[in-house]
C-alpha cells in the first residue's frame, strides 16, 4: 500500500505511461499478468483542448482497467487545466502527473516535457495552477537534469515543487541529453528521495525483477515505474512481486505461453482499437515484434511479420513459431 496524498494504492509497482504503447489492449494484458496500477498513454493538452479524435481514443478505458492515472504534457497552465478537466469529465483518475521528462525534440521545441526542467517559472506556474484547481493529487515525472548534473539545482527544484503541492515525484535516472541510453544514476535518485517527504518512484532500465530490486536497494525509493521492461513482457509485474517477496528468480516464459498471450493481445487490438484495418495491422506488427524479439530465429520472424499484409497473415506467422 502506498499513499499519494488522498489516493491509497495497493501496489508500488506501476506501469508507466508510454506514448504509442500503453493503450487499452496493452493495459488489459498487463493487468491480467499482475499489473495492479497503470497509466494511460501520455496525454497532450493541446490535442485534448482541440478535441482531436486521437486524444479521445487514448483515454478509452474499461471497467477492468482500474485503478489508473493520467500523465499530461503541455506548456501553458490554463490550457493544461482545461485539458485536465476534459479528462476528468470522462474518466476517474487516482492522480494526474505532469510530464517534465520527455526528451523528444518535437516536445521540447513546444516548451513542454523535459524543457520544463530548465524553465522553472513555467514549471512552477503549471504545478501551482493545477494543484490549486483540481480535486485530485498532482504528481510530476522528471529526469535528474537537462544536459549536466547539478545536484543543488535539482534539490532546490524538487523542494519548491513539493511546496507547491506536488504529491509524488517519478524520477528517470538519466539526463535529458542521454535519452534512453547510458547508465542510471541511482545515487542522484537517492538524493532526491532524501530531500522530500513525499513518495519518490525510480524509473529507467527496469527491464527485469533483478533490475527493479537494484533500483529499490540503491535508491531507497518508494516505488518503481515499469516502462520498456513491459514491452512484450507482461509477466514482469507478477515476477517482480514474487521476486521481492521470495527472492526467487522467475522461470523463463515458454514460447507457447508467449504465443498464447500475444494472440490474446492481438485480439484486444482488434476489439478495442478504433482505427482502420491498415492501422490495426501496423499496431499488431509492432506488438508481435515486442513478444518475439528474444526467441530463436527472431530476425527471420520479424521480416515475415513486417511483410504481412493482413491480421490473418500475422497470426499465421505466429502460429508457425515452434
Amino acid at each position: 500500500m502506498i499513499k499519494i496524498a488522498s489516493a491509497s494504492i495497493d501496489t508500488n509497482i506501476f506501469l508507466a505511461p508510454m506514448s504509442g504503447c500503453t493503450d487499452l489492449p496493452f493495459r488489459l494484458i498487463a493487468r491480467e499478468h499482475g499489473a495492479r496500477f497503470c497509466f494511460f498513454e501520455m496525454l497532450d493538452s493541446n490535442s485534448l483542448t482541440h478535441n482531436r479524435r486521437q486524444s479521445s481514443t487514448i483515454i478509452k478505458t474499461d471497467k477492468k482497467d482500474s485503478p489508473i492515472a493520467g500523465q499530461l504534457l503541455g506548456a501553458e497552465p490554463s490550457i493544461m487545466l482545461d485539458a485536465a478537466q476534459k479528462v476528468l469529465d470522462r474518466v476517474k483518475l487516482s492522480f494526474l502527473d505532469i510530464n517534465c521528462a520527455c526528451p523528444a525534440r518535437k516536445v521540447i521545441k513546444k516548451k513542454s516535457g523535459a524543457h520544463l526542467l530548465r524553465d522553472t517559472p513555467r514549471l512552477y506556474g503549471i504545478l501551482k495552477k493545477l494543484a490549486a484547481s483540481l480535486p485530485l493529487p498532482i504528481t510530476m515525472k522528471m529526469r535528474i537534469g537537462y544536459d549536466t548534473k547539478d545536484l543543488r539545482y535539482i534539490i532546490n527544484l524538487v523542494k519548491h515543487c513539493e511546496g507547491l503541492g506536488v504529491a509524488a515525484i517519478f524520477v528517470h535516472g538519466r539526463l535529458v541529453k542521454q535519452g534512453y541510453a547510458g547508465d542510471i544514476d541511482y545515487d542522484f535518485i537517492k538524493k532526491i528521495k532524501e530531500t522530500v517527504r513525499i513518495p519518490v518512484f525510480g524509473s529507467g532500465n527496469i527491464l527485469s525483477p533483478e533490475m527493479a530490486k537494484k533500483m529499490f536497494d540503491e535508491t531507497a525509493c518508494d516505488g518503481v515505474l515499469i516502462a520498456r521492461g513491459a514491452l512484450g513482457n507482461p509477466w514482469i509485474f507478477a515476477q517482480l512481486e514474487d521476486y521481492l517477496k521470495n527472492g526467487k528468480m522467475p522461470d523463463e516464459v515458454t514460447i507457447e505461453e508467449k504465443k498464447k498471450v500475444l494472440k490474446k493481445h492481438l485480439s484486444y487490438i482488434d476489439k478495442y482499437r478504433e482505427m482502420s484495418q491498415y492501422g490495426k495491422v501496423g499496431c499488431m506488427k509492432k506488438t508481435s515484434i515486442w513478444y518475439l524479439k528474444s526467441i530463436p530465429h527472431a530476425s527471420r520472424l520479424r521480416e515475415k511479420i513486417i511483410s504481412a499484409k493482413t491480421c490473418e497473415g500475422i497470426l499465421a506467422t505466429i502460429s508457425s513459431v515452434d
